[in-house]
């Protein structure tokens, strides 16, 4: 009888957590972001990441930094908070450590700041913001993709676990079928206008153009021989 009583309150434990804790679609988030009163807006993304832009009025408290979880011991348990980092996966982490910490309502964006940039909604932003991380010029890209051979293009970034757990398998791939293919990398945070311009909002994200033209778009984990099986059906 006691097991059984352990388990029910577990489930109910588990069950108000899932209750206190909600992803919200861009656009859900910014009318509940709006329509709620004492809202507390926290961006969990690197102090050098929230100055080249952020949501107004956000706090930025770093995920990745040692400090965290005693930054949010100084909000108030009792009043909503909204989580967003770039692209969703250090807000999901930081919101599930919010709802364990206690925290009545808890609202994450889904796809971060990426999405929330791409939809064209408005940020707070340094004057110089546009010359921050400009990257690679539409002409240089136009130049690159401009191939009568295979290009594959993949926009990573460090801090993405599966863009760090594909690059060997990517640069693998790029030298066995150097030949027959031209397979690139691009760095998304240096080149964060030419993302946009190419509307990736999530990454890793794989291009693949044919003489200029794009072909194919994949997001996501892949395996070398889903890779493979793309290359070889469009070279």
């Amino acid at each position: 009888m006691k097991s059984i009583l352990i388990s029910f309150l577990g489930i109910l434990l588990t069950a108000s957590m899932a209750v206190a804790q909600t992803q919200l679609s861009t656009n859900d988030f910014q009318n509940k972001l709006n329509a709620t009163k004492q809202a507390q807006l926290l961006d969990v993304r690197t102090p050098e990441e929230f100055s080249q832009g952020h949501l107004e009025s956000a706090e930025n408290f770093d995920y990745k930094n040692a400090a965290f979880k005693d930054q949010i011991e100084k909000l108030d348990k009792n009043k909503p908070v909204f989580v967003y980092c770039l692209s969703g996966g250090r807000s999901s982490a930081a919101a599930k450590v919010l709802s364990e910490k206690g925290f009545t309502d808890v609202y994450e964006m889904q796809g971060g700041f990426m999405k929330w940039t791409s939809s064209g909604k408005l940020i707070d932003a340094p004057k110089d913001a546009g010359a921050v991380n400009k990257g690679m010029s539409s002409a240089d890209f136009k130049e690159l993709i401009n191939s009568d051979k295979l290009v594959m293009v993949d926009f990573y970034a460090p801090w993405c676990a599966p863009c760090i757990k594909m690059l060997p398998t990517v640069h693998k791939l790029a030298e066995e079928y150097k030949s027959k293919a031209n397979i690139e990398t691009i760095h998304y945070d240096q080149n964060k206008a030419l993302a946009k311009e190419l509307g990736i909002d999530e990454i890793p994200a794989f291009l693949f153009y044919k003489k200029g033209k794009l072909i194919l778009r994949k997001n996501g984990l892949m395996e070398e021989a889903e890779f493979k099986k793309l290359i070889e059906e469009n070279i």
